[in-house]
């Protein structure tokens, strides 16, 4: 993987796990000389993950819309600083940057990005890898929810396998490598096999 987009809070949250998640993540992208796409700002983990690769000498690309670059949150010390107009275009230029992408602990704003990849990833708009980085088991309650999705017929099961899940960043990026997409053929036909029969 050459670059990796991270999704994560543009707040610290209330543990410091987060905090060194955010630095440990940012130490192994460094270290493995994987560029680092994320949204620009010089707040929470955002900006601690953004300022540890910084520190190492990696490369950060930060992408981030005019009205944010407006109330002042922009970093204005990446490699690299991609201004667009909208959300929609920010998280399509994150798409187009990146090879496999990362969701650290956030609000909204991280759910809003992971949830898009996820869906596109179902659609095979794109095929790269989605991991969560479950520090104090921060998304436990989303899976299960996903999870519940599946019992009750609105997820698939094998697009619910689309989401890489560790609290390891090592186990959680050689998962990601070994990812391999679900077929779209198979899915659309049972669609149609479902809908036949009722």
């Amino acid at each position: 993987m050459r670059r990796i987009c991270v999704f994560c809070g543009s707040s610290m949250g209330n543990s410091l796990a987060y905090r060194e998640a955010a630095e440990a993540l940012g130490l192994f992208i460094a270290a493995n000389e994987i560029g680092l796409v994320y949204g620009g700002a010089r707040v929470g983990l955002m900006k601690v993950l953004a300022d540890t690769v910084l520190n190492q000498q990696g490369e950060v690309i930060g992408v981030m819309p005019q009205l944010l670059i407006n109330k002042e949150v922009a970093h204005d010390g990446l490699s690299r600083f991609v201004v667009v107009e909208s959300m929609a275009e920010r998280k399509a230029q994150m798409l187009e940057l990146s090879d496999a992408f990362i969701a650290l602990p956030g609000g909204f704003g991280t759910l809003d990005e992971l949830s898009e990849i996820l869906t596109y990833n179902q659609l095979h708009i794109t095929d790269k890898p989605l991991g969560l980085l479950n520090i104090n088991g921060y998304f436990d309650r989303l899976l299960a929810f996903i999870d519940h999705g599946v019992e009750e017929g609105f997820v698939r099961e094998e697009h619910r396998l689309n989401l890489i899940v560790s609290n390891d960043i090592e186990t959680l990026v050689s998962q990601m490598e070994a990812y391999q997409p679900v077929g779209l053929g198979k899915w659309i036909s049972d669609i149609h096999t479902e809908s036949n029969n009722r």
